[in-house]
């Protein structure tokens, strides 16, 4: 306090200014009170409010800004590495809130030599009251875990949005301040990248009007069809469950895996049709007639091949698209399937959906690809498979998944359900001969204690993958 209040005196400004030439920054700052020896920096053409900081002083990267950079000349705010490893540092701004609003982030950057920008160039946007404190969540958390403890407004991570021509990406996302925060610490970061650029500009964080809710309405048939002799004669077993959906305004229904093969004692090939082919023609006129996305399992013929697929047919009557099951079983290896290679997200009027196919639910992979590329719901054909399991898919995506299995209840090995994004079961089949339908809120963020928005974090946290450090990706 000494300090502060003589720092006017010209021979303490001598000093200070003698010390930083010698590289002794005297300076250090935490609004979160736990880096104590976070390095902060204003350079010297910065605008008003912004400084550079780094986590450490000798992980310290360059910092410099260009008033007339940036694709329209009004400034762009600059983070270079040098070849060493490891150095990360971001610029800051501290922006005046009002709780209980809803703000709007944007900002754009051009990174140059990084090779995974989801790890290494990002936003953080952190809540405090007037003295810089976190301040609390005014909704509750999820409950189940560390009882007791305070859920706190956690670090929000915007999201990573689309890149144009010249190489400028679209950072953005919309928040509603906690009550009781006063002030939003607006951090631009470049993390871990040798020999890279990145370049910051026209960021802005702005009073808006709430988002509007996207509900959707998800439901599940927990069927087994038996006593039919044909595919044909399966498929139709399914018509009175998608007129019961339809009635309950299902958005989108899931019926089970290969049900053209299943209780007709046929093998795998004998069942095998094209796609677009007889079965999907057939759920095409149920879904245009009764204005519903219907998700089917089924067995596709192209040439000589044969796969496990899961269909997704629009309210249009038209095919939106397939993917071929990746993780086969050793009974459908031995019968000659070939297994799919790709992980196809596919938009819908509600959002992107995903599929995927019984014995995919055993891989943490398959669900992580689909919801790296986009899914927010995943719909799963799945004969059987370990319940918690289809929890697991859920919570460490944050990805609702809607499953429809052939086994029973009492033999708790997978249910026809509706899980959230905490594994919980929000609507369950669990009598035969029956749909289950949940509603969820599709832009509903899940707040965890101690981790926040964990679906944020995903892709600036999960590891990166060889291919993706090589650029392959």
């Amino acid at each position: 306090m000494k300090i502060t209040k003589r720092i006017k005196q010209p021979k303490l400004v001598f000093f200070l200014l003698a010390s930083l030439i010698a590289g002794v920054f005297l300076l250090s700052w935490s609004w979160r009170g736990d880096a104590s020896d976070l390095a902060e920096q204003a350079p010297a053409s910065a605008p008003d409010g912004w400084t550079a900081s780094a986590p450490r002083d000798e992980i310290r990267p360059e910092f410099v800004y260009e008033p007339k950079g940036g694709p329209d000349g009004k400034g762009c705010f600059i983070i270079k590495a040098d070849q060493r490893a490891g150095l990360a540092g971001f610029w800051k701004k501290t922006f005046p809130v009002a709780g209980g609003r809803h703000y709007r982030f944007q900002a754009s950057y051009q990174a140059k030599g990084v090779a995974v920008p989801r790890r290494s160039v990002l936003v953080e946007l952190h809540w405090s009251d007037a003295h810089g404190k976190k301040v609390p969540l005014d909704q509750p958390g999820v409950t189940d875990y560390l009882r007791g403890a305070t859920a706190m407004a956690e670090t929000e991570f915007p999201m990573t949005k689309e890149t144009d021509r010249a190489g400028w990406t679209q950072v953005k996302d919309t928040y509603e301040a906690p009550a009781k925060a006063t002030q939003a610490f607006v951090e631009l970061h470049l993390r871990w990248a040798a020999n890279s650029e990145v370049r910051w500009c026209n960021v802005a964080l702005a009073e808006t009007v709430p988002p509007e809710p996207r509900n959707v309405r998800l439901a599940t048939v927990h069927f087994k069809p038996t006593g039919g002799k044909t595919s044909k004669e399966n498929c139709r077993m399914y018509e009175p469950f998608i007129v019961q959906a339809a009635k309950q305004k299902a958005d989108l229904l899931v019926l089970g895996e290969t049900i053209t093969y299943v209780g007709l004692g046929k093998r795998f090939h004998e069942v095998a049709e094209p796609i677009p082919g007889p079965s999907t023609e057939y759920f095409c006129k149920l879904a245009k007639k009764h204005n519903i996305y219907i998700v089917v399992g089924l067995v596709e013929r192209e040439g000589h091949l044969i796969y496990n697929v899961a269909v997704l047919i629009g309210p249009d009557g038209a095919i939106i698209g397939k993917y071929r099951k990746v993780c086969l079983p050793r009974g459908e290896i031995e019968a000659g399937i070939t297994p799919g290679a790709e992980y196809p997200v596919f938009p819908t009027r509600f959002g992107k959906v995903g599929l995927m196919v019984c014995y995919d639910g055993f891989f943490p992979e398959v669900a992580r690809e689909l919801t790296c590329n986009g899914a927010e719901v995943i719909a799963w054909p799945v004969w059987g498979c370990n319940p918690k399991l289809a929890s697991a898919r859920a919570c460490e995506n944050h990805v609702y998944v809607v499953s429809s299995t052939y086994e029973d209840v009492s033999r708790n090995w997978m249910l026809s359900a509706v899980y959230d994004h905490t594994g919980a079961v929000l609507a369950q089949g669990t009598k035969w001969g029956t749909i289950a339908v949940a509603e969820v809120d599709l832009n509903r963020r899940t707040r965890w204690v101690s981790l926040g928005d964990f679906k944020a974090e995903i892709p600036r946290h999960r590891p990166a993958s060889p291919a993706e450090k090589n650029g392959k990706e």
